[in-house]
């Protein structure tokens, strides 16, 4: 693989009635006072040019291969063309959404994996409108896995984390209702994770002994099994697993202890049973600009840590300082270690 320091990074285009084309031209326009690495973004190019005048914006595009992507980041926003038509309005995702942000991540990592680019940033996709034309994965990131396995044969198990230089938090189970965390939660479920964030903080951020904080899965972390026995039978032996294999973990602590500014200084990344528990805290302290890391696959992927924002769409008046973080975060990486190998 190219060296990742030479290479732009691939941005995909995301649902194209919401946000992310605005925010992406606006960032484009902020490049030199944002000091923002080096771009260049999968879509349709005259759906951009449509978006920028709405915005009351005549940027330069320059259509391009991603080789050629640095070198007219300068004066143009590299586009890597997409031949599909895009006729969504803000606001109104149609027909042409979902095709064209599917094909867009397609591209970000077949270069990804080419080595035509040094990571992927992803704009904020709708599942609603993926799940209404076909799409069969329960997100993004589930996504990307799946990508990984048909190019590469590998099965690499993403792990979502939510990273700021307030906090870093990782939701053991994701998108479940709340009622199906305990039947998902295991203690095999909570070891892999922990693993991988282990493995991920000191490869990918340069933390030699990473400290993992395991959150409880009850009030007070099951107050020894007064307030619930899950956290006795799931997450203790998974931190006594972890430990074992000599990852610097703790737990299961109270999470409504784990936050504070004091606490946090003891850990690097908290382990959190389920999303909200990881989510809510991440989103009090650092809402405009939290990045979503995607931990586990043989690249780095970063994405803004918010939606397609629907109504603000077109407008002008989103806030971009969360794909700003998203992209400063993503160059960071893929220069701090090469790609890994997907965990077997």
């Amino acid at each position: 693989m190219s060296d990742p320091v030479a290479l732009p990074l691939a941005l995909t285009l995301g649902e194209p009635a919401g946000i992310g084309p605005d925010l992406t031209i606006q960032l484009w326009c902020q490049r030199l006072q944002r000091r923002l690495p080096a771009f260049y973004l999968i879509a349709n190019p005259e759906f951009i040019r449509q978006r920028a005048r709405l915005l009351g914006l005549e940027i330069p595009l320059s259509v391009v291969s991603p080789g050629q992507a640095i070198e007219s980041f300068a004066r143009a926003l590299p586009i890597v063309p997409l031949d599909l038509s895009v006729t969504a309005a803000p606001g109104m995702p149609d027909a042409s959404s979902a095709p064209a942000a599917i094909a867009s991540i397609r591209r970000a990592v077949a270069d990804m994996l080419s080595g035509s680019a040094a990571a992927i940033v992803t704009n904020p996709v709708a599942k609603n409108v993926l799940y209404r034309s076909g799409f069969a994965e329960p997100g993004h990131t589930e996504y990307l896995a799946k990508l990984v396995l048909e190019s590469t044969g590998k099965y690499a198990r993403p792990v979502m984390m939510l990273w700021s230089a307030e906090l870093a938090v990782v939701p053991v189970t994701i998108h479940l209702p709340f009622k199906n965390v305990v039947t998902q939660l295991t203690p095999d479920l909570v070891v892999e994770t922990g693993r991988i964030v282990a493995r991920d903080l000191n490869a990918r951020f340069g933390i030699s002994r990473p400290r993992l904080a395991v959150a409880g899965l009850n009030p007070h972390a099951g107050e020894e099994g007064a307030l619930g026995e899950e956290d006795a039978a799931i997450v203790a032996p998974a931190v006594k697993r972890l430990q074992a294999e000599d990852i610097d973990a703790i737990g299961p602590l109270p999470a409504d202890s784990l936050f504070h500014e004091r606490a946090r200084k003891n850990y690097d990344v908290a382990l959190c049973m389920y999303h909200d528990q990881a989510l809510i805290p991440i989103k009090t302290l650092a809402f405009d600009h939290a990045v979503n890391v995607t931990l586990g696959l043989p690249f780095v992927r970063t994405s803004p840590d918010h939606g397609t924002a629907f109504d603000i769409a077109g407008t002008g008046t989103a806030n971009p300082s969360s794909l700003a973080a998203a992209l400063t975060l993503a160059a960071r990486l893929s220069t701090a270690a090469p790609a890994l190998v997907p965990a077997k």
